[in-house]
């Protein structure tokens, strides 16, 4: 059992590059928290701590991070940025008129380097030339949008 104490470093050292290596493989992030939890017991152990107690800290630290950290982790590795496709990705975006626009005359506009067809979100007003615009909705190959009110200083 001495040898155990004044070695156990070594052993909590020897899982802990080796559990690291497994996670590589597994990616799973559980075998990186208990090799987390190995390396808690190698400080406790070069510390000065009996074997057991080095072990207690493992297991500790690594459930510990098996129940607080992993999942905080998990949910951010797997979640991603959300992806818009096609015209959903103008909804929000700014144009300029290029020719007024009405609800019974459609104008146009520039939105995103390109000229779309564009009718008032709001039907009773009229948007003229250079004013800038927000797309609230695309219809088919119809933006509807609302002027943006300038500040005036």
């Amino acid at each position: 059992m001495d040898w155990l104490n004044d070695n156990g470093w070594s052993l909590w050292l020897g899982a802990a590059v080796l559990l690291g290596v497994a996670e590589m493989f597994s990616l799973d992030l559980i075998l990186g928290m208990l090799a987390v939890g190995a390396l808690a017991g190698l400080v406790t152990s070069l510390a000065g701590g009996a074997f057991v107690l080095s072990f207690l800290v493992a297991i500790i630290t690594a459930v510990g991070m098996l129940a607080l950290v992993r999942p905080g982790l998990v949910a951010r590795l797997h979640t991603g940025p959300d992806l818009q496709l096609g015209h959903g990705k103008l909804v929000g975006q700014q144009g300029v008129v290029t020719e007024t626009v009405t609800a019974l005359a459609p104008g146009r506009i520039r939105l995103a380097g390109e000229i779309w067809t564009a009718q008032p979100y709001d039907e009773n007003i009229t948007i003229a030339p250079g004013e800038t615009v927000e797309v609230f909705e695309i219809r088919g190959a119809t933006a509807y949008v609302h002027p943006i009110p300038r500040l005036e200083s």
